[in-house]
């Protein structure tokens, strides 16, 4: 009986061992392709992430880039709440809609940016947006303090302070600030207003979001002397694992070529 009990025990095990041979075999030999990656591993897309409103010339550059050198750039933008949950995770370049704006984030994100990098592209003048056909006949600075024009202002998103810095040169703050009927915290909270709400007439931002809204807005621009310009910075995060591609971009974005996209979307 012991002896019946031992053979089939030592049968059992023979058979178990073969299997898992024949297992880890199998496995060794699996192609390639049939290998689960690890999670961790970079995908080679550089994620590039910022505000709404220089997506326009960096989304265009970024395909002109991914043509030239087979570097796949994914750019996210918007309001900053929609996005920074995902760029805490991912995020290979960070930009901003001013210097300032972007000098708030790493303020509030500190472990985020790498301030090395930290490079300006090109920068953008302030101007009116009006509705189409200027019903209002807005021409000048002097025409927001007019009796009767409503005013929508975004008190953020790389526009804080710019009605009051253009107005201030002239003396209009009292009567530019008495027409501002709507304030808002982003420029996809005022594009929204803008659309919903026609008794809205002017807006004093930059003369590159013209150039996005040109179904539902005229631009006024305002004398050289007058305009105010604000910067477009760029930089790597300290966390990216794709440290020389993501420069690459960055140093592809200051070149020639690309300041004429940037110029073509209303920048200097």
């Amino acid at each position: 009986m012991k002896k019946t009990l031992f053979l089939s025990a030592l049968l059992l095990f023979v058979i178990t061992a073969a299997g898992l041979s024949a297992y880890a075999k199998m496995e060794n030999n699996k192609p390639t392709s049939q290998v689960i990656p690890n999670s961790s591993q970079s995908d080679h897309v550089i994620r590039v992430y910022g505000p709404g409103g220089p997506l326009g010339p960096i989304k265009e550059a970024a395909e002109c880039f991914s043509a030239e050198t087979g570097i796949k750039v994914e750019v996210t933008a918007g309001p900053e709440s929609n996005w920074i949950g995902q760029a805490k995770q991912d995020a290979d370049i960070i930009f901003g809609g001013s210097e300032y704006m972007l000098q708030d984030f790493i303020f509030n994100y500190p472990e985020m940016i790498d301030t090395k990098s930290r490079k300006e592209l090109y920068p953008r003048a302030a101007g009116i947006l009006v509705r189409k056909g200027n019903p209002k006949k807005i021409e000048s600075l002097e025409d927001l303090s007019k009796n009767g024009v409503k005013i929508i202002d975004v008190n953020g998103a790389g526009q804080l302070g710019l009605w009051e810095d253009l107005a201030g040169r002239k003396g209009l703050i009292e009567g530019i600030s008495q027409n501002i009927n709507l304030s808002v915290k982003s420029s996809a909270e005022a594009i929204e207003r803008w659309k919903s709400n026609s008794s809205l007439d002017a807006w004093i931002t930059y003369e590159s979001w013209y150039y996005r809204l040109q179904d539902v807005t005229d631009l006024v621009e305002l004398p050289e002397e007058e305009k105010l310009y604000r910067g477009t910075p760029i930089a790597l995060t300290k966390n990216t694992d794709q440290k020389k591609e993501a420069q690459q971009f960055i140093d592809y974005l200051r070149r020639e070529e690309s300041h004429q996209i940037f110029q073509k979307w209303g920048w200097k």
